[in-house]
């Protein structure tokens, strides 16, 4: 077993020592250690392996020395600047009132004198608003006070209080409780040890996390906007295409009072999606409903739960088996990738789907780029399934329709170039926090030539962007 445990380490000597003596006294065995005073003086991240007895151990042990101090969900840093008539001790009173609620100063930041106004910015651990509307209260009636408008990532603070605030940031934003909380924290930390390998500053890392966050809640509700449009494919068959500010598109085919969608974007994303879908189809809980998945990643898979059937490739329904299993899917298997998608989980309040209702079109049995796995039935028509090698991620399919000459292609091609503004803004932050989206990229073009050639003179459906045409 492994448990990652975040501690708050004393600023001195022999403390790292110590933690580490902790470990070894109890059994334990550190996998991965991060500490970077660079970003915060005290923070110290440990992944420890051994049994549950011991990592029960090794946490007692922390919690008894103080070393674990993530328990406060309502603790943050605020900063705030005063402006004080000059003069001797003129801090005096605002020391006063701070030390009068028992709130600790992170800092004192000496800015600016003129010859009338001594300018300070504080820092203060807050627990609670209603202390922080008493401070304010009182200061104000003998200084000029506000709170300063920052981001986590300014470094307008010193180095003790970094992963407070950015824990408080995103656990205000998404609304996480504390396992949530010090999830985004271990993993952020996690892709940010990976890139400043590479040199890359670790303020970019966090910056990234905190915009992909924010895109995600900022485009819930109204401000999801997306691009829907209709074709009659013949006589009987319509296609739905919905294209999201970020997620994958949505393609819904309908025949008759029957509907299969492929793909089906993010799960966050569902009561947006159900409010498009009951103004598509008024009918719509009504109506026989299937999904074909292209591949498992979480940006295609939000919408499983709605549907009375999910076709998808053997190794697409193994990736779910892992997760019902709490091991790692096929993309949490790249260490590279683990980081990033379990954040991404967490933000797009993903769960594993219903395996009941899960059903295999076919096993790739061969080394191929592209091999045909089995076939769907729907509308009448015969849908061709291949199942790709993997270049994006194993289990990677395509569906296509001859009569039709329409094929689904997931993410196996994306059209980049038709992105919209807010498409291009989201798809930008993934590849930097995995360092790449495929898993190997050199498959992934190959298959990715092999499947527009193989295609030619088809309507593309890609994962992602719009419909390109023959």
């Amino acid at each position: 077993m492994r448990e990652n445990y975040i501690t708050r380490l004393p600023n001195q000597e022999g403390s790292l020592k110590k933690a580490c003596e902790i470990i070894a006294v109890n059994g334990g065995s550190i996998s991965r250690l991060n500490y970077n005073k660079g970003i915060d003086d005290n923070t110290v991240f440990f992944e420890v392996s051994g049994d549950k007895e011991q990592l029960d151990r090794i946490r007692c042990d922390f919690e008894s020395s103080g070393y674990l101090g993530w328990k406060d969900e309502e603790t943050q840093v605020v900063l705030l600047d005063l402006e004080l008539d000059d003069g001797v001790g003129a801090l005096m009173p605002v020391l006063d009132v701070i030390s009068c609620h028992h709130v600790n100063i992170s800092f004192v930041n000496y800015r600016q004198r003129t010859s009338f106004i001594q300018r300070i910015r504080l820092g203060l651990f807050i627990s609670r608003q209603e202390l922080l509307d008493e401070l304010m209260a009182e200061l104000s009636a003998f200084c000029t006070v506000h709170i300063a408008d920052y981001e986590v990532t300014d470094r307008s603070f010193d180095g003790t209080v970094f992963y407070e605030t950015f824990a408080h940031e995103m656990r205000k934003l998404l609304g996480l409780n504390q396992e949530e909380t010090e999830q985004i924290l271990v993993q952020s930390n996690r892709i940010m040890q990976m890139l400043d390998e590479g040199n890359d500053s670790y303020l970019k890392t966090f910056d990234y996390i905190r915009r992909f966050a924010q895109f995600i809640q900022d485009h819930k509700g109204e401000n999801f906007k997306v691009s829907l449009s209709c074709r009659q494919l013949d006589e009987e068959v319509r296609l739905h295409i919905i294209e999201p500010p970020c997620g994958s598109n949505t393609y819904i085919l309908e025949y008759q009072d029957e509907l299969l969608l492929i793909d089906s974007g993010f799960s966050c994303y569902k009561n947006e999606m159900l409010f498009i879908l009951w103004d598509l189809f008024p009918d719509f809980d009504s109506r026989k409903k299937s999904i074909m998945l292209t591949h498992a990643d979480i940006d295609h898979t939000g919408l499983m739960e709605l549907t009375d059937a999910a076709y998808m490739s053997q190794s697409c329904l193994d990736n779910f088996y892992d997760e019902w299993r709490k091991k790692p899917n096929y993309r949490e298997q790249n260490v590279m990738h683990q980081p990033y998608c379990l954040i991404s989980k967490i933000i797009t309040r993903y769960s594993p789907p219903d395996l009941s209702r899960c059903t295999v079109v076919g096993v790739k049995k061969d080394e191929k780029l592209l091999s045909r796995i089995g076939t769907l039935h729907f509308a009448e028509k015969e849908w061709k399934v291949y199942e790709g090698s993997g270049g994006h991620v194993r289990g990677e399919t395509v569906i296509a329709c001859p009569e039709l000459k329409l094929v689904f292609t997931g993410d196996i091609y994306v059209n980049i170039k038709g992105f919209s503004e807010e498409q291009r803004a989201f798809n930008i932050l993934a590849p930097y926090l995995m360092t790449r989206v495929d898993e190997d990229s050199s498959l992934a073009r190959a298959t990715r030539s092999l499947v527009l050639d193989k295609f030619r003179g088809y309507t593309i459906c890609p994962g992602h962007g719009p419909v390109v045409e023959p």
